[in-house]
């Protein structure tokens, strides 16, 4: 039998295997905005009650959990990553705790005055009064923190959502504040060397400092999983191929800034001053790398390539072969850590199409992919450049080329969101991540206690308030001929982030550029062949063109995997990126399928977060507390 062919919006495009991901239903208003009501008592009462169930007693789900309501778990029930949807998953969740013996206790943190419980809107726009609780959460094993969201349903306070993740161990807490080192162990120690000779020894790895884990990239997500490490008494080393840290930035194109906030985007331990401008150029975050690595003393080889890796089964070792170029000279190390972190970005390999005819045929200035753009010519007024892709960095380099004096075209295929970055700020940052917002931590347990499928309904809602404030750009990109779209299903930037990895643009400037007709758009049109001086389309037409960059995206971590560790690991981990059946991001940050080998990827702020978490586990997999099959 035939199968019939399925037509999926541009918007909904994602990585291949990835779920769609489903909108959560709101809950239906029995208490009003204005109405007076107790958040302490309430959210009190709940905690009790939910402790009592925990241990066996009096309540049930139903009494606690509405009947669509969410729990979102990372590493505290297990040490997976899970959002248990509706009660029966709930219950089956606690059950499987009771028999452990690992049950989680909740309480109220009342530690601040931000964090007690308060009357919090449930939905976007506030219709939907609740109550708001941040927690503390304990286990048989560890501590974390966590958040819940209470509705009444006309006769009692449930929640609508719970979220719980690890953030320590039992007697393996990180090394900071009351615990840091003293720094001296005073006495007399004949023969002892000193911070800089032991320094140097372990950035070595000389001596008793062979690594327990071998990471691979020195960008951020390689330098905050490498932080936490090292606060946990973990020995890694970072290789990278670049000649310094923070050449993963430092080489991309000329005019690159963040497009994100600083508020978002700090790093563990170490926050940006308070001077940072709000939106960073990308060779000051190179510098900032470089200084990072260095103050927080992490072991860095760099010019360094893995030549040979082998997995010993029974020993659940690797051995590993690193040709590193030190002083002027090259040597071989062979070194043998128990995990290996990929941490060479979410995206992998640059994706190039080089199956379009004619590539080799064309004769103008520059034919590369957008990661080897490294900025327009000087006074080359009149000539024209030609981008292909519509996202982040074909808008930039499209921008830049203008600056310039080019002609510039853009090509966009299927359709993108786009957003301005101060509409993005006022509508999906204010209040969490601002110059007057909550401490980083406590941001950070908001903007992740939301669990994806209740996320993707709420991000419907901010996504017109988005193009609200943004109603005039979007309506000049209409007219000059841009096609526009609002994520999956109308979800917004971040569910296309974790769905797809791109297929969008926060707006710094060529939006108005391209609306006034500075920037042209060709449209819906793919490529038939590329000439000497010209683009053909398949539709017949011609575009002529001195310089191509095809901002054509990167391919998934996995391919990056098959092309450094080979067919057989890349055929064995699981497909990276999107979400999976629970709305549960695939296989980063955790484990991947293949014993002692990790994805690790994203932007800054997740970087940050999921760096504690994967830590944990490979911290919990070394002291005997986590067993690799175990979910």
């Amino acid at each position: 039998m035939a199968t019939a062919l399925v037509d999926i919006p541009p918007s909904n495009y994602g990585v291949p295997g990835s779920h769609r991901l489903h909108h959560a239903r709101l809950p239906e208003v029995h208490v009003k905005p204005s109405e007076s009501i107790d958040p302490s008592r309430i959210a009190g009462q709940w905690v009790e009650d939910f402790n009592k169930l925990v241990d066996g007693q009096d309540s049930a789900a139903n009494e606690l959990f509405l009947n669509e309501s969410y729990w979102r778990d990372l590493s505290c029930s297990s040490w997976n990553f899970h959002t248990f949807t509706g009660m029966s998953k709930i219950s089956t969740a606690l059950e499987v705790q009771r028999k452990k013996n690992s049950s989680i206790r909740l309480q109220i943190d009342s530690s601040s005055d931000y964090k007690k419980p308060s009357k919090s809107k449930v939905d976007f726009e506030g219709h939907v009064a609740g109550v708001q609780a941040f927690l503390t959460v304990e286990t048989g094993i560890g501590r974390g923190r966590g958040l819940v969201k209470l509705v009444n349903d006309g006769a009692t306070w449930k929640a609508f959502t719970l979220f719980t993740t690890l953030e320590e161990l039992k007697g393996r807490e990180e090394a900071v504040c009351s615990r840091r080192p003293s720094g001296v162990d005073h006495g007399a120690h004949p023969g002892r060397l000193n911070w800089q000779e032991r320094r140097n020894a372990e950035a070595n790895c000389e001596g008793q400092f062979e690594p327990t884990v071998l990471i691979i990239g020195s960008g951020q997500g390689g330098l905050t999983v490498a932080a936490r490490l090292k606060q946990l008494g973990i020995q890694a080393l970072i290789i990278d191929q670049n000649p310094r840290v923070g050449d993963n930035w430092r080489n991309r194109y000329h005019q690159l800034v963040l497009h994100d906030a600083v508020w978002y985007d700090h790093m563990p331990y170490l926050k940006f001053p308070p001077n940072w401008p709000v939106f960073t150029p990308k060779d000051k975050l190179a510098e900032w790398f470089e200084t990072y690595a260095k103050v927080l003393e992490l072991n860095v080889w760099t010019s360094t390539t893995l030549t040979d890796s082998t997995w010993d089964e029974s020993k659940r070792q690797w051995t590993t072969t690193l040709k590193r170029g030190i002083e002027g000279r090259t040597e071989n190390r062979t070194l043998h850590p128990r995990h290996i972190i990929q941490a060479t970005g979410h995206s992998g390999e640059p994706y190039f199409p080089s199956h379009i005819k004619g590539l080799a045929d064309f004769k103008g200035d520059r034919l590369v992919h957008s990661s080897q753009f490294t900025g327009p010519e000087a006074n080359a007024k009149g000539k024209k450049a030609v981008i292909v892709g519509c996202c982040n960095s074909g808008h930039d380099i499209a921008q830049d080329y203008y600056e310039h004096g080019y002609d510039v075209t853009m090509i966009q295929r299927s359709s993108t969101l786009v957003a301005s970055s101060k509409a993005l700020i006022d509508v999906t940052m204010k209040g969490v991540y601002a110059e007057d917002g909550p401490p980083l931590e406590d941001a950070d347990i908001l903007a992740m206690s939301t669990p994806n499928p209740v996320a993707a309904r709420l991000g419907e809602d901010s996504v017109r308030a988005i193009n609200q404030q943004d109603s005039a750009l979007l309506h000049g990109l209409r007219k000059a001929g841009f096609a526009l779209d609002n994520g999956p299903d109308g979800a917004g930037l971040m569910a296309k982030y974790l769905h797809r990895g791109g297929g969008y643009y926060i707006d710094v400037g060529a939006s108005q550029l391209i609306a006034d007709g500075k920037i042209r758009i060709k449209q819906g049109q793919e490529i038939e062949q590329v000439n000497a001086h010209s683009i053909t389309f398949k539709d017949g037409s011609e575009l002529e063109a001195d310089e191509i960059v095809f901002a054509t995206g990167y391919q998934n971590m996995r391919e990056t995997a098959r092309k450094i560790f080979g067919d057989e690991l890349a055929d064995r981990v699981k497909d990276v990126w999107g979400f999976d059946e629970e709305g549960e991001t695939r296989t980063m940050w955790r484990r991947t399928g293949h014993p002692g080998f990790w994805f690790f990827g994203g932007n800054l702020a997740l970087c940050r977060f999921y760096s504690r978490l994967l830590a944990l586990q490979i911290k919990g997999m070394e002291t005997g507390l986590m067993k690799y099959d175990e979910d």
